[in-house]
């Protein structure tokens, strides 16, 4: 195998056991280089296998349901693999803090369901930094954090 093959089996465990339906954090000390940065536009960024861990319990814990999964074939490049993903979950836990927008408090009810992309950077066999952009105005609108501009909204008729 190649090492993009390599690569592309170890991003798809990650994805499988970090992210997926059912989380398991063991995954976190096997394929995670030990100053792993995990970040993503909804949260401040997260470095390390313990920060790592504690930002999945917390967000899996507001979020019981919590479930990503691969949206399109991963594309391999020596280092990095780019992937394309979609979930969500919905919020009946305790109260969650960790989105830099604001907060929910406990039990809201609701669903969030949005996509996004993801770059990883793998160095000998372990990921080194897990970089994504996700559709996060979609997931906040769905949380009730933001609300749209109505006063800002044009009609048809006056966009030229």
């Amino acid at each position: 195998m190649s090492k993009e093959d390599d690569n592309k089996a170890i991003v798809g465990r990650w994805f499988t056991d970090f992210w997926g339906k059912t989380c398991k954090l063991g995954i976190v000390d096997q394929i995670a280089a030990p100053d792993m940065l995990l970040q993503y536009s909804l949260h401040e960024p997260r470095r390390g296998h313990e920060d790592i861990k504690a930002f999945m319990t917390d967000f899996r814990e507001a979020f019981p349901d919590l479930d990503f999964w691969g949206a399109a074939d991963l594309i391999a490049e020596g280092d990095y693999m780019v992937g394309r993903w979609q979930g969500g979950g919905t919020h009946t836990g305790p109260a969650f803090s960790d989105f830099l927008i604001g907060s929910l408090p406990a039990a809201t009810g609701r669903t969030m369901r949005f996509t996004g992309t993801t770059v990883l950077k793998l160095k000998a066999g372990k990921i080194v930094e897990e970089i994504g952009l996700d559709d996060g105005v979609t997931a906040l609108r769905q949380l009730g954090l933001i609300s749209p501009a109505d006063q800002y909204r044009r009609s048809p008729e006056t966009v030229r």
